[in-house]
């Protein structure tokens, strides 16, 4: 704790944010490069170390948050880059698409605006790689021990560099031409550039990790040739299986799910195409659902040219400030967030309403009409009460010429085949059934992420990405391991 008063003296300031009429012309993160670390030792300082860290509780990685903060108060970095390494595969990626459960954990947070610790964290990793404070770390030696990980997502990454850097010998398979599984097609650029995962992949291949791409197990290669090639299979496919809205009028041209349009910007921004055949521009855009994944949309088609951008919660507005009666400090609040997306389209007077928030909160679908042609061209809503039921009266149309289905997700996609060909048992939930150890039903087959845990948070994909893969080295070494395992499957929240 380098300044006892600094939580006092010092108040909260974030990375700032490029205005929304440049950045809604490019694909480049939202923020004002080079901006942040001429203020992040200030924040850091506002640290109050904590007898009682309840940060670190918050966190599924359980980041030595106190500590880091004390050591880039006094700007030594490299201790700082190791302190945070420490627990965190990623953090470049964490502190940009992390929703930060560790500040609303924050003991500051009771009365005060919370210390800036996801801006920390991205100051570090970033100071990291410009330093060379995160070098390759190849084993000393190998163990003769072989491992195949299936999916290449967060989860997937962070299980494959641990097994690699305890000696085993790893394999990635990704059925996309790329490897980043969401963190390279469903992430938009403008909330993290590819260059920070391009990165990390050049760090592990050095390392050792092999990449396998353009292979979707279960259907390019058979599950059970896989399985019998390793020595451990671990399953980090992720929750890709969309939830579908059965209104009338579904059938509509022009409906899309959202992990069908996103994916077509970023490849955009990859070079791959020239324009998306989903563009958005020009047309009336309706997002259906209100989460991360619909503001993600929104983003994209604001900077697509879209002419009007609504996105529709079911959920009622939440309030500006927590409820301390039904979500007490340090619980993760549901608050009022005006996101960059959001801010965007607000500014830019694409909502429906010209002073409005581009939401709108309380109102779910009814059904869509089209034209002569088969297109969507409305969508019918209706208010709703606190309870999801309609209000009378409230039902309207507004114009939707693309409408983008953004309800999450509902467990593994089984459509390659990999589940079935396995064997592999599926909870009450639909997501891989698995043990305290990561085990599943068939012996030497492991699940973590959301494809076991559910839909939830990168910090908890890279979290369980850890731990699996102490679990898989204990199998390996014959019940030893040096690998962290900070968490078991079932000792927290589904989500924070």
């Amino acid at each position: 704790m380098a300044d006892p008063k600094g939580f006092m003296s010092t108040p909260r300031e974030e990375w700032p944010r490029r205005p929304v009429e440049e950045r809604v012309r490019d694909w480049n993160e939202v923020y004002v490069p080079g901006a942040l670390l001429p203020i992040i030792s200030r924040q850091a300082n506002r640290c109050m170390d904590c007898g009682i860290p309840f940060c670190h509780d918050a966190c599924p990685l359980g980041n030595l948050i106190p500590e880091w903060n004390d050591l880039v108060s006094r700007e030594d970095w490299r201790a700082a880059s190791d302190r945070l390494h420490a627990t965190n595969n990623f953090p470049e990626f964490t502190g940009r698409l992390c929703p930060a459960p560790c500040e609303a954990g924050c003991v500051l947070a009771i009365n005060q605006p919370a210390v800036t610790i996801k801006n920390v964290e991205a100051a570090i990793a970033d100071r990291a790689w410009e330093e060379g404070f995160a070098p390759p770390r190849p084993p000393e030696r190998l163990s003769g021990r072989t491992v195949a990980v299936v999916g290449s997502g967060p989860a997937g990454l962070a299980a494959a560099q641990q097994l690699t850097r305890a000696g085993h010998t790893v394999a990635v398979y990704e059925r996309a031409d790329r490897i980043g599984g969401l963190l390279r097609y469903g992430i938009p650029a403008f909330k993290m550039e590819k260059r920070h995962l391009d990165r990390r992949l050049e760090q592990m291949r050095a390392e050792g990790t092999k990449f396998r791409t353009s292979t979707a197990i279960g259907k390019d290669m058979g599950a059970a040739e896989l399985r019998a090639r390793y020595d451990a299979l671990v399953i980090a496919t992720g929750a890709t299986a969309w939830r579908e809205l059965d209104v009338p009028g579904r059938e509509l041209a022009g409906i899309h799910q959202a992990m069908e349009y996103l994916p077509l910007a970023d490849r955009v921004c990859e070079g791959d195409l020239g324009i998306s055949p989903l563009s958005a521009a020009g047309k009336h855009v309706v997002i259906v659902g209100g989460g991360d994944t619909g503001a993600d949309c929104l983003g994209t088609a604001v900077r697509e040219g879209a002419a009007s951008v609504t996105q529709l919660d079911i959920y009622p507005q939440p309030e500006a400030a927590r409820n301390e009666e039904s979500e007490p400090w340090p619980t993760y609040p549901k608050i009022y967030r005006l996101s960059a997306a959001h801010e965007e389209a607000r500014d830019l007077r694409t909502a429906p309403a010209a002073d409005a928030d581009a939401r709108l909160f309380a109102a779910s679908t009814l059904h869509f009409t089209g034209d002569a042609d088969g297109h969507v061209r409305a969508l019918h809503l209706v208010e709703v009460d606190e309870r999801r039921q309609p209000l009378p009266g409230s039902e309207r149309a507004i114009p939707a010429d693309l409408v983008l289905l953004a309800l999450g997700f509902s467990g593994p996609d089984r459509a390659d085949g990999l589940i079935d060909q396995l064997g592999l048992v599926l909870d009450v939930r639909g997501t891989i059934a698995r043990d305290e150890d990561f085990a599943t039903n068939i012996p030497g087959v492991f699940a973590a992420g959301d494809a076991a845990r559910g839909q939830s948070l990168i910090v908890w994909a890279i979290a369980e990405g850890r731990a699996v893969a102490a679990a898989v080295d204990r199998r390996l070494t014959g019940g030893e391991t040096r690998l962290p395992a900070p968490i078991g499957p079932y000792d927290r929240p589904m989500t924070a």
